[in-house]
């Protein structure tokens, strides 16, 4: 029998996706001296992981997904997403706690708190075969950091892939569970949630490695890129459209530039540019990862 070739992917998204619920709350805080707020809750494929994979088929990337969901509702529900995005699945595993949830409280001055429930990931071990038969036929892994993930990296090294790695929001450069991924990356996004001046945090990550291209996002502030260089500091864009939701923000500005620097071969600058415009397009989207920015958009506001 006749065995067909297998697709090639422009990339490779690790990580962890599941369903977010964000509560936006109809007054400056939550009121404890009732039993009952009333507030508008919205579910949507979310997590670093739903919003990476689908921004990247969003912008006509092919695209696969390694990662865990339940066998569930919310499971079937993410699959049947992915599918109608084009997203690969093969390593799309079954997690015997369940597919993983946010809650995400959204407060109207745009603060928000998020209550994660990652479910098994940080005992789960997946098909390595199976992983490495996905990530050999593509040219990017963009890892998050779920605790599984990290027995990838050295397959993805192995293989020659460049390493993208997400750290979220650090709190420590010394921080062991990030250790791995910071070694094996050859470039680095994280949040400057806990740095008003993320300059000490980035020169650390640089002397340990010096070829590091090191991306820090800083919300309203703009960006922060880091290189053998030095650091610089980039404004933040505006668009015309309002800030309605900030989730998926970071996903957008690690998207944005790895799909224009690693997959398109636009310079360094107008990479991270090009980050940041899909970062300010996400957080017009209200609790949604299903209308991100299309290559159309993203050149009208480039």
């Amino acid at each position: 029998m006749l065995e067909l070739p297998q697709p090639n992917f422009d990339v490779a998204v690790i990580g962890n996706v599941g369903i977010d619920t964000n509560v936006y709350l109809p007054g400056n805080d939550i009121d404890f001296t009732v039993e009952a707020n009333f507030t508008e809750n919205l579910d949507y494929v979310g997590q670093a992981g739903g919003y990476a994979s689908r921004g990247y088929a969003q912008l006509g990337k092919k695209t696969a997904f390694i990662g865990y969901v339940g066998d569930d509702f919310n499971g079937r529900f993410i699959r049947q997403e992915f599918a109608r995005d084009g997203i690969d699945t093969t390593a799309l595993f079954i997690d015997p706690q369940g597919t993983s949830r946010s809650i995400n409280f959204m407060y109207r001055d745009g603060r928000r708190k998020n209550f994660y429930d990652g479910k098994g990931h940080m005992h789960l071990a997946p098909n390595l075969d199976l992983c490495r038969s996905v990530l050999a036929r593509a040219r990017l892994a963009h890892f998050n950091i779920p605790n599984w993930a990290r027995q990838l990296l050295p397959i993805a090294k192995e293989l020659g892939l460049t390493i993208a790695c997400d750290l979220q929001d650090v709190v420590s450069p010394d921080d062991e569970y990030r250790r791995d991924f910071i070694k094996n990356a050859d470039i680095l996004f994280l949040s400057a949630a806990n740095y008003t001046d993320p300059t000490s945090l980035i020169e650390t990550f640089l002397a340990q490695k010096p070829e590091l291209v090191v991306i820090v996002g800083r919300g309203a502030q703009g960006c922060a890129l880091g290189t053998q260089a030095g650091v610089e500091f980039f404004p933040p864009v505006e668009l015309d459209a309002p800030v309605i939701d900030t989730n998926g923000a970071g996903d957008g500005l690690a998207v944005g530039f790895l799909s224009s620097f690693v997959l398109d071969k636009y310079s360094l600058r107008a990479s991270i540019l090009r980050g940041q415009i899909a970062a300010r397009y996400t957080c017009a989207q209200k609790a949604s990862s299903s209308s991100l920015i299309t290559p159309e958009k993203l050149t009208r506001y480039f």
